[in-house]
């Protein structure tokens, strides 16, 4: 990524604010043993401290003890160098032979300083039209933020940034399960602690117990309130965006037959089908870089929450996968494929064969009920999964792992659980899960992973830096203004995402229909490629549309595409407030100070009664001369820094948007 922001001698002086290692005693964390609470790395565990350089931009210390009874503390601390940005997670592990005192409490964090702090902070992916929305809160009081299910981002947003008279901090939590931070005033700003919700258990022998990873980022506040947002941005797609065979993944069209032969999601995939389908989008002259098979290509009867048999259908895919994932080789293209393997469900060849390794509420007459959740925390679950997936990805071709999760894990844990080893079910899945995907990226260099949850429900910090989000909500794929509220966030948190280009507003009046309708309320059209401008797109276009679509299509793509592509190297700035209304102007820009280009987004909902929005650039270059095109009509047009300062009119009619692209 290109940026104008410099990180500044000011901005790493901060760094011994925000938790920075000085001793084993003073590391952040804490925790009770039985009745002892233990802070930090005790002298009577020993400490030790090792450091190496990991990148000419990061070192990491490894802060180690043991006490005599074998519980050990682990804490790697991470320090960026080109960034203001500590680091930090924990393990404790039992090396005995007889359980520990119970564990509980289990936290890590500490005193901020942060003048005058006023909390920023999400409800994350409600699957309502509610969610992707930030708070603000003084913190004059005590705080707590915790997600509402056992998924990371429902009802909270792991997150957050503190406010203070000279500075900001950015903090993100990375933990998949149901983590908890806690906030309250301190002498010199904020108290800030966070873990996993739930932990009261005893470790047996040989076991670990993981905090969530802590990142916090501190930064000198000014008038330019867009710093922090691309300070941000710059270490996300530097440190956190995982690479495409070790390059940034750049923009991704992806295009699918979905509800093939009338049949819902995939449960109608077949070898044929697909096929053709694909071979016909090449033909026709739109070329995806992503073929998308999602839930239904296993046996399931046109049922596709019929889960747990991961094998091709073999009806429909007598050959397996490997005929469409050829397919999609000889074409340039990466095969993207959908897989759910948490959730089981009842009868499936896991639940029949493998029961053992599943977990589930029960009934009164202690049968299974509903679906059952594969524990990950179980090796022999993990071992297999890992086996039997890595299998299919490498005899089907696929490029990219795409994992959804789509119910609540949190019951099931919590009942069957014993009253000492409340949160450790938890606590295994997740360090499970995260050695799941760690397995099938170092057995299958260049694949990368999309993560889904019904949405994004699970785009925690931790899971982001092995996963991109391209399905990051089930909410409003073609309600235009609930997806620019939901982009304002992902452009400034979550930067590389994937929209639809679905229409959902009403052709009589312009209001929007359900949030969760489907299919379009009308054509995929000019329009909907402008409200779906972000770094992946999907377009909704069939196979076998009309040549007029085709061509409105091949158009807009490429838009899309040099849009996208400054989206993923420039400074991003928000132009509007959004509050999911189409009665609001949207408008934004992206500026590459490197490459010295840019391009401005003006978008007029379907409900706006003013003609005309003033378009004032929130970055300008002093003395350039700025050449901005648009490329749709082919419109030059020439201003100084000064015109682009005190601004110029765009005029639009309703339910219009607007592309400039700029050179300076």
């Amino acid at each position: 990524m290109h940026s104008k922001y410099i990180i500044t001698s000011a901005d790493m002086a901060f760094l011994p604010d925000i938790l920075k290692y000085t001793s084993p005693q003073r590391i952040p964390l804490q925790f009770k043993l039985g009745d002892r609470l233990v802070c930090g790395i005790p002298d009577d565990f020993n400490p030790t401290v090792n450091y190496r350089i990991l990148t000419c931009n990061t070192v990491q210390y490894v802060i180690e003890g043991k006490n005599e009874d074998g519980l050990s503390i682990r804490a790697e601390y991470l320090e960026y160098r080109d960034f203001p940005v500590t680091e930090w997670v924990v393990y404790i592990t039992n090396h005995g032979d007889c359980d520990t005192p119970v564990i509980s409490d289990v936290r890590i964090g500490g005193e901020l300083a942060c003048p005058s702090p006023v909390l920023e902070h999400g409800n994350g992916d409600t699957c309502k039209t509610d969610g992707y929305h930030f708070f603000r809160d003084t913190v004059d009081h005590e705080i707590r933020l915790t997600p509402t299910t056992g998924t990371s981002c429902q009802g909270a947003f792991p997150y957050m940034k503190l406010c203070g008279d000279d500075r900001e901090l950015r903090i993100a939590i990375g933990w998949p399960t149901k983590w908890a931070a806690e906030l309250a005033p301190a002498e010199n700003g904020v108290s800030f602690w966070c873990g996993q919700d739930r932990c009261h258990t005893v470790l047996h022998a040989g076991e670990c117990y993981r905090t969530p990873r802590l990142n916090i980022m501190a930064y000198t506040k000014g008038e330019d309130v867009f710093r922090g947002i691309n300070l941000w941005r710059g270490w996300y797609f530097k440190h956190i965006l995982p690479r495409e065979n070790g390059q940034p993944i750049p923009p991704k069209l992806c295009l699918h037959y979905f509800q093939a032969e009338g049949k819902p999601e995939f449960t109608g995939a077949s070898e044929q089908n697909q096929i053709h389908a694909l071979r016909e989008y090449v033909r026709r002259g739109m070329k995806p870089d992503i073929w998308w098979i999602d839930a239904g290509w296993y046996p399931c009867n046109y049922e596709w929450t019929r889960i747990g048999t991961w094998v091709p259908d073999p009806v429909r895919f007598p050959n397996g996968l490997a005929p469409l994932g050829q397919a999609c080789k000889a074409n340039g293209v990466q095969l993207m494929v959908w897989f759910e393997p948490e959730r089981v469900r009842g009868g499936e060849w896991l639940d029949t064969e493998h029961a053992e390794w599943l977990l589930s509420r029960k009934n009164e007459d202690g049968t299974p009920k509903g679906d059952r959740l594969l524990n990950l925390g179980d090796p022999d679950a993990r071992n297999w999964l890992i086996e039997h997936v890595d299998k299919l990805i490498k005899d089907s071709h696929i490029a990219i792992y795409r994992q959804d999760f789509n119910f609540d894990p949190a019951p099931i844990w919590a009942e069957n659980e014993a009253e000492d080893r409340i949160g450790m079910l938890e606590n295994l899945h997740a360090q499970g899960y995260l050695a799941y995907w760690d397995a099938l990226i170092l057995r299958n260099p260049g694949l990368w992973i999309d993560s889904c949850a019904s949405g994004g429900r699970r785009n925690d910090l931790e899971t982001m830096r092995r996963a991109v989000t391209l399905h990051y909500t089930d909410v409003g794929y073609g309600n235009h203004p609930i997806k620019q509220k939901q982009h304002r966030e992902m452009f400034e948190w979550i930067p590389y995402f994937r929209a639809h280009n679905m229409n959902w507003d009403n052709v009589e009046d312009g209001t929007y229909k359900d949030v969760h309708s489907m299919p379009n309320t009308r054509p995929t059209d000019e329009f909907a490629f402008q409200c779906a401008l972000a770094p992946a797109l999907t377009s909704m276009y069939t196979y076998d549309d009309s040549e007029e679509h085709f061509e409105i299509g091949r158009t807009m793509d490429e838009i899309w595409r040099e849009a996208a592509e400054l989206e993923l190297c420039g400074d991003y700035y928000p132009m509007t407030e959004c509050r999911r209304d189409a009665h609001d102007w949207y408008a934004m820009q992206f500026d590459d100070p490197v490459e010295r280009r840019g391009f401005v987004q003006v978008i007029r909902n379907t409900l706006v009664e003013t003609e005309s929005f003033t378009v004032k650039l929130p970055c300008v270059h002093a003395n350039a001369t700025y050449t901005l095109t648009d490329k749709r009509s082919g419109n030059v047009q020439t201003f100084t820094s000064d015109e682009l300062t005190a601004g110029f009119d765009i005029s639009l009619p309703k339910r219009a948007g607007k592309v400039l692209f700029y050179q300076y």
